[in-house]
């Protein structure tokens, strides 16, 4: 971090990357104000990081609400007297393909899209007043793939890679930093419920995908974020990083000789 009294507004707080970042953002010294949709997690989350001593704050915001957001923001800014980073990683799941109906495609283009957009609107003017500004989107491998019945999901993720190249363009002569990254399987509360929590099972499976072997956790998207929000990323814009184990470096044969990994099975859907 670039010093002890930045502020921060990390999205989709309460829990998986959102609470990571939250959580390394504070340790490096920022002050974070965590956004989620969700009062009661959102709360227990703030709680149990004020436990460990770490300067957070917790408001419950519907990113899709421009109005609501526009409140919030304005109102940290006015409290604290500044914003210096903005970090998104609300989103909404659902996933469906031949079958979505206009409803469906609305839910999760207003949230993944449409609440990027609405939070850097509304932080606009108080970044620009900062020094060393930064906006870290998050998107996904999903971004770059075709998966089945993921229309919504994954078309939502790639448009959300677009948008920060034309944010970084458009906010550079404000000088705010805009980037994105994008996960490969992380090991999030919606992971674990796919796989029925049943880590031992699922993970050699879907570790397959990855160079690694394995799936990540939130603290390594969250470390790869906080070093985007960070000066020693200052000539860093418009830029995705992929934190994804080498998912998307992986050719079509995959690992190969898989005989010396543990898991044989081949089916399951990310959920990423």
């Amino acid at each position: 971090m670039n010093g002890r009294d930045q502020v921060a507004l990390v999205t989709g707080a309460a829990s998986g990357i959102g609470r990571a970042t939250t959580q390394e953002l504070a340790v490096r010294g920022a002050h974070v104000v965590m956004i989620d949709i969700n009062a009661t997690t959102l709360g227990e989350s703030a709680a149990a990081l004020r436990e460990q001593g770490l300067s957070v704050a917790a408001v419950p915001v519907d990113v899709s609400d421009r109005r609501a957001v526009d409140s919030a923001v304005g109102d940290v800014a006015g409290e604290h007297g500044r914003l210096d980073i903005v970090v998104n990683c609300a989103v909404n799941f659902l996933a469906r393909g031949v079958d979505v109906t206009p409803d469906e495609w609305d839910r999760v283009l207003r949230v993944n899209v449409g609440g990027i957009s609405n939070m850097v609107q509304a932080a606009r003017p108080y970044l620009a007043a900062a020094d060393g500004a930064a906006v870290v989107n998050t998107a996904s491998i999903s971004a770059h793939i075709a998966q089945p019945a993921r229309w919504t999901y994954n078309t939502s993720k790639a448009a959300i890679v677009n948008l920060t190249r034309c944010m970084a363009m458009d906010l550079a002569p404000d000088g705010i930093r805009v980037n994105v990254v994008s996960p490969g399987w992380i090991w999030t509360p919606e992971v674990s419920k796919a796989a029925g929590g049943d880590r031992d099972r699922w993970e050699p499976v879907w570790g397959r995908y990855h160079l690694l072997r394995r799936l990540g956790e939130p603290h390594e998207v969250a470390t790869a974020i906080a070093f985007l929000c960070s000066s020693d990323a200052s000539f860093i814009t418009g830029t995705e990083l992929m934190v994804d184990g080498g998912y998307s470096a992986m050719g079509p044969e995959g690992l190969g000789d898989t005989s010396t990994f543990a898991g044989t099975e081949t089916t399951g859907r990310s959920t990423t």
